[in-house]
């Protein structure tokens, strides 16, 4: 029998699961068996605990929730974790030493530990603290989290835990009452990342928690302690507590009058001798004053709208006029909105899913916004309502469906009923959202994150081409959305686009048959860099010789370089940066050369050359934050000079063995949902409401047939 069971719950994704199965298989104290509860074992959560349970035996996956955890426990103690709770280096042997300390000799000395603990905000702050020097260790809002019970104990009464809201109020209230040995350990021993709370007219039609299962719990536990016949101290302090949690909950969000009217129900049945309620709303909670309750947080919020109308100009109280008219009228189920870029065109993954919509739902209408000065390269058989209109408020306060790649102005508002899907434009490698609080220069540039949460926040679905950007969304944009792990839209192309199209495509830009085609692709700078003084374009494509011709993704190379200008004349270079279509331009070369683009990621499907120019890395990445070290794991040969560069590229090693090894393990992470079907599941599930299991089964990696590039390069090994 092992001393501990530490049971680890996974509620949504994979992606938080090495955060805490790390630092328990890690620890200096080995005597425990760790049970992971996975309600899908089919899902890529489960398929990442199967792995773990490969490795260590110590690993014992369960189906089910946190209950089936506890019915396969056979440890003498037991810890209840949730997937991204952290246990701290040494805490299992420091927690085992303090069970030991009982001073009874025997096992069964303690039955209940409340664990020192910090809670580390989700964006900002330093982690909060709890040692149970401010708060009664017999506090039933204490997690159950930061608590290790004798298993035993929970048997003889009877105690479960299962999921669901507020479940961890109502049995920490029994565990309060039937506990008969408690003690405290003061050192921090897990750290909980705080998942954001999500809410707010910003969010939309978000499900609520359901507040009746709160009382239910409340309830419960003042039931049992009414039948025990608490002392009066005893039964103040437990009231005090749970309707602490009551208030708490009915001030953050609209409640029903049901609810309020129950609870006061609860207040006056409940009360002890010598209570008196601390504030106004308790008072009012305890006469089911619903109207007066509500009244308080309202007049506040009205006062501040009144004050921010006044200070609007006419033209922004007009459209606001305008919006708000087109808001009272119904949504139209049918009509889909999608944009990309801030307007910039039709593009990206918005544009893959307009394409796929119009084939497989073509009851759904779907407008395209774009600025005006776009209009001219729209499709002419797409309808476009330019951004800002009076037409543009009417869509987007009626459209049942919106898409974008970025965010929608903050103006917009989530009606309920209407389904926003966040499609993103790219794999995440420099750090996103509220991750880039640390880095001063991006922070600046970003603006206000609250307002940044509060767009997020209307999310419903949010797609992921990789595991990595499901965990990196997770973090960098905590909200209520769900992860739609189908791949990127915009990729779909790399894996149907018709034998001709390549070279069709060399063809109108002007490559010729017989000459490779690297796409320099540089990504944007957070910081000043001298880019022609860094990098010699003009030099370089001198250099690579005649084999070579280069395609350059990024203008500003070109602005008054006579070098340049000279190499486009002799056809040693094409500067394709206004061509709308990316997916064109990769389709048209034979290798990638980029720095920490994030099109590295989406040229990986193709599964042709990339090679890392680095010269900068240091730098970049203490500046802009990143996920991970590209140049331990990059998908090709890394130059970090010029020279290097070059060299790389005129020896053949851009081609050789090593490339190709790379280049596989790259794909093998961040390619793992892009297979070609990415537009469908997308239009499938969204639009045409149809469950997972309908949704096209994903194509192995081994078995996907990406398009053959138009100049084969043949591996090769240089010799030594």
């Amino acid at each position: 029998m092992p001393r501990f069971s530490i049971i680890v719950t996974v509620h949504d994704v994979a992606g938080r699961l090495p955060t805490t199965l790390d630092p328990v298989l890690g620890q200096s104290f080995t005597d425990f068996e760790l049970i992971v509860a996975c309600p899908d074992p089919d899902a890529p959560a489960g398929a990442l605990v199967a792995e773990y349970a490969e490795r260590d035996s110590r690993l014992v996956p369960v189906t089910g929730g946190r209950e089936a955890g506890l019915r396969a426990a056979t440890g003498t103690y037991v810890l209840l974790l949730d997937a991204g709770d952290v246990l701290t280096p040494g805490s299992l042997a420091g927690i085992d030493a303090r069970l030991r300390e009982s001073g009874t000799g025997a096992e069964a000395g303690i039955d209940v530990l409340r664990l020192g603990h910090e809670r580390v905000p989700w964006w900002e702050g330093e982690p909060v603290a709890e040692l149970f020097e401010d708060r009664d260790p017999a506090d039933v809002r204490l997690p159950v989290w930061a608590t290790v019970l004798r298993r035993a104990f929970l048997r003889d009464h009877g105690l479960t835990f299962p999921g669901g809201p507020y479940a961890d109020l109502g049995q920490s209230g029994l565990v309060a009452l039937a506990a008969g040995t408690t003690a405290v350990l003061r050192t921090v021993c897990v750290r909980r990342p705080e998942r954001r709370q999500v809410g707010g007219p910003a969010a939309g039609a978000r499900t609520e928690p359901p507040a009746p299962e709160l009382l239910d719990q409340v309830e419960l536990v003042l039931d049992r302690a009414a039948a025990q016949g608490l002392p009066e101290d005893r039964a103040r302090a437990l009231f005090t507590q749970l309707f602490a949690e009551v208030l708490d909950v009915a001030a953050r969000a609209p409640r029903s009058r049901a609810f309020l009217r129950r609870a006061g129900r609860l207040h006056r049945r409940y009360r002890p001798a010598g209570h008196r309620a601390a504030t106004v709303r308790e008072r009012l909670l305890r006469r089911g004053a619903y109207t007066a309750f509500r009244t308080l947080p309202g007049l506040a919020r009205l006062t501040a709208r009144a004050r921010a109308y006044a200070s609007r100009s006419a033209l922004r109280r007009r459209r606001a006029l305008t919006y708000a008219w087109y808001l009272r009228r119904p949504l139209d189920e049918n009509l889909a909105v999608f944009a990309a870029y801030w307007g910039r065109g039709y593009a990206c993954n918005p544009a893959a899913i307009h394409r796929k919509a119009r084939e497989l739902a073509p009851h759904i209408r779907s407008v395209f916004l774009v600025k005006e000065k776009e209009l001219p390269h729209m499709p002419d058989d797409v309808e476009s309502v330019v951004i800002g209109s009076r037409r543009y408020w009417e869509v987007m306060a009626r459209a049942k469906y919106t898409f974008n790649n970025v965010n929608f102005e903050h103006a917009v508002v989530k009606r309920p009923g209407t389904v926003h899907v966040q499609t993103h434009h790219g794999t995440p490698l420099k750090r996103m959202g509220v991750d880039q609080i640390e880095y001063r220069a991006v922070a600046a540039a970003t603006g206000s994150f609250g307002r940044l949460m509060r767009r997020v926040d209307r999310w419903d679905y949010s797609l992921s081409s990789n595991a990595h950007s499901t965990e990196v969304w997770s973090g960098a944009y905590p909200s209520a959305f769900t992860h739609l792990e189908y791949g990127y839209p915009r990729n779909d192309r790399f894996y149907t686009a018709a034998p001709g199209e390549v070279a069709a495509i060399r063809e109108r830009l002007g490559i010729p048959e017989d000459r490779v085609a690297l796409l320099y692709a540089p990504t944007y700078r957070d910081y000043p860099r001298d880019v022609a003084a860094q990098f010699d374009l003009a030099r370089f494509c001198a250099e690579l010789g005649d084999g070579f011709v280069v395609l350059l993704r990024a203008h500003y190379f070109l602005d008054g370089d006579a070098g340049l200008r000279q190499a486009v004349a002799d056809g040693r270079l094409i500067d394709v940066t206004s061509l709308r279509d990316t997916e064109d331009v990769c389709l048209a070369s034979d290798a990638l050369i980029t720095d920490y683009s994030s099109i590295m990621f989406d040229y990986a499907n193709l599964d042709r050359p990339i090679v890392t120019y680095a010269d900068d890395w240091d730098v970049y990445r203490d500046t802009r934050g990143v996920y991970f070290d590209l140049i331990a794991a990059p998908p090709g040969h890394v130059a970090r000079t010029q020279d290097e560069l070059i060299q790389v590229l005129t020896s053949g090693r851009w081609a050789d063995e090593r490339s190709a090894a790379l280049r596989s393990a790259f794909r093998a992470r961040f390619c793992e949902f892009d297979d070609g079907q990415a537009a469908e599941r997308v239009v499938r599930r969204v639009l045409l409401g149809r469950p997972e299991e309908e949704l096209p089964a994903r194509i192995p990696l081994r078995e996907r047939l990406p398009v053959p590039a138009a100049v084969v390069a043949r591996p090769r090994t240089p010799a030594h």
